[in-house]
């Protein structure tokens, strides 16, 4: 059970980080009132199913992938922009599924995920100063004194969103998924990719298994389980929304499936932590580079004091150039206390950057050397790599520089729609899950997590353990440098990224945490 009554402080005396300023007190009231009278988005037996699933994922024996907008808009809610999104999910997890040998847990970053969290109030354009833009929830992204003013009744928009994104979910699910259409789709990219020679072996691989199955009497048309989830920024929403369970006993969030806090939030005296303490639901923290493993420890405590199995979710964003020095002493002292956390790598808000134009971008290099980084500490602990968490959509977009189309700084302008942080696009996600595929894949350059499942695959990062960590990034069996790609190599000087004449300003550490 979680932390409830005495054990837990009440949220609403302690200090909630991020939280939006509410210039009606009474406005907020009446719309805390209403969602509290409203039918919950997700019901417990749900929240539980995927307890359950993430439970098998920290044993090594599921994978989770997470992924959706950085910010939702209450104006993209197209029938088709949703299951776009479902569908790459969906793509990229045969991909994972076929590589890795166990089953792929979906969810999706959206149904909730419209107020972010802002390293400063206000912004400056032009000499004029306003309220920064906190997501659909709270305030609006035109830059004008009444879009940028804390309207609560956004709250109440929210809800209604999230409800209509969890019908369309679920009547995709109800849909099913072939197998079989889904990897045509995964053989049209790669005959169509510059790296398609790279994939070809193994889109082979899986079309042969897909066959065999076939033959053996199996059946590739499937229901398909999604969930949602998002952070649990605004209290006043997620505590309106949270309901007993007189079965149970238990209280849940019915905002979503699984919640997260977020590493501006995960103070262990602040109100976030109090809050998730007395939910039931799967959670999830975010640990930057500043977190040390007492941190991390103490946060189990508070959010997980039973040691539950797929309760508790560790989402590490570290940094390209950081994550093999700092998730060592991290995995290692948690894992030494017994507690059964999920591993999960988000390899997005650790490589933010702004690029010559003031575009904020990632490159898909430093993107997926975090992730080999990852795989690479987990394979030489001997412990579980559970998941990734990634910012995606399923539209073409030119957000993030890299990957297979080779996109550049000149690409930005072109199709730069984020509300907030860069996405993969589809072609760059798809991207992501072959290569992370090879880490997990027999035979395959790379690394991998050491799955009993995968256990005939060949020995992947012990060697580089034991020769030392410094130097480049171990990328598909060669060292690479952070940043550096086919279509710009980019020195770092002074902890800036420069191409040519034109510097590519990293971002301040509060600028991308998520």
């Amino acid at each position: 059970m979680t932390l409830t009554g005495e054990a837990a402080a009440d949220w609403r005396t302690l200090v909630a980080h991020q939280r939006p300023e509410w210039p009606s007190p009474a406005e907020l009231g009446d719309v805390t009132d209403r969602l509290a009278a409203s039918p919950p988005l997700v019901t417990p037996q749900e929240c539980d199913t995927l307890t359950a699933q993430l439970a098998r994922a920290a044993e090594g024996k599921a994978f989770l992938l997470q992924g959706g907008d950085c910010a939702e808009r209450f104006d993209r809610l197209s029938t088709r922009a949703i299951p776009g999104k479902l569908r790459l999910l969906e793509r990229m997890a045969v991909i994972l599924t076929y590589a890795s040998a166990v089953p792929v847990v979906k969810v999706g970053r959206m149904a909730g995920q419209y107020a972010k969290p802002r390293s400063r109030p206000t912004e400056t354009v032009d000499g004029r100063t306003l309220p920064v833009y906190r997501g659909d929830a709270v305030n609006g992204i035109g830059f004008s004194q009444a879009e940028r003013r804390p309207d609560p009744a956004r709250l109440l928009r929210m809800y209604d969103a999230s409800r209509h994104t969890l019908d369309v979910m679920r009547a995709f699910a109800r849909g099913g998924t072939d197998l079989r259409q889904l990897h045509k789709e995964n053989e049209d990219f790669v005959s169509r990719s510059a790296a398609g020679e790279r994939y070809g072996e193994l889109a082979g691989r899986i079309g042969r298994a897909l066959s065999s199955e076939d033959a053996c009497g199996g059946d590739p048309s499937r229901t398909t389980e999604l969930f949602a989830s998002h952070e649990g920024l605004l209290l006043d929403y997620e505590a309106a929304l949270t309901r007993h369970n007189p079965r149970s006993g238990r209280r849940y969030a019915g905002s979503g499936h699984m919640l997260w806090i977020g590493d501006r939030t995960r103070q262990l005296d602040g109100a976030h932590v109090a809050y998730f303490a007395t939910i039931d639901n799967p959670i999830a923290v975010k640990l930057g580079p500043a977190t040390t493993a007492e941190q991390a420890l103490a946060l189990i405590d508070r959010l997980d004091p039973d040691r539950r199995p797929g309760r508790l979710t560790f989402i590490v964003r570290m940094g390209a150039h950081r994550v093999r020095y700092l998730l060592p002493e991290l995995v290692e002292k948690v894992t030494a206390s017994g507690a059964p956390v999920v591993w999960v790598c988000d390899p997005m808000h650790g490589n933010t950057f702004e690029a010559p134009s003031g575009h904020k971008t990632r490159r898909f290099e430093d993107i997926l050397a975090e992730v080999a980084g990852f795989f690479e500490v987990h394979e030489a602990l001997g412990t579980h790599a559970g998941g990734l968490h990634v910012e995606l959509t399923g539209e073409d977009v030119t957000e993030c520089v890299g990957g297979g189309a080779d996109l550049g700084f000149d690409d930005l302008h072109r199709r730069y729609e984020s509300a907030c942080d860069p996405r993969l696009n589809g072609g760059q996600a798809l991207d992501l899950a072959f290569r992370v595929a090879e880490m997990f894949n027999p035979g395959a350059t790379g690394v991998m997590a050491p799955d009993a499942a995968v256990k005939a695959a060949a020995p992947l990062a012990r060697a580089a353990a034991s020769a030392g960590r410094g130097g480049g990034h171990f990328r598909a069996g060669t060292e690479v440098a952070p940043g550096e790609g086919p279509h710009h190599r980019a020195a770092r000087q002074d902890g800036a990224q420069v191409q040519g004449d034109r510097e590519a300003q990293p971002l301040r550490e509060d600028d991308v945490r998520g």
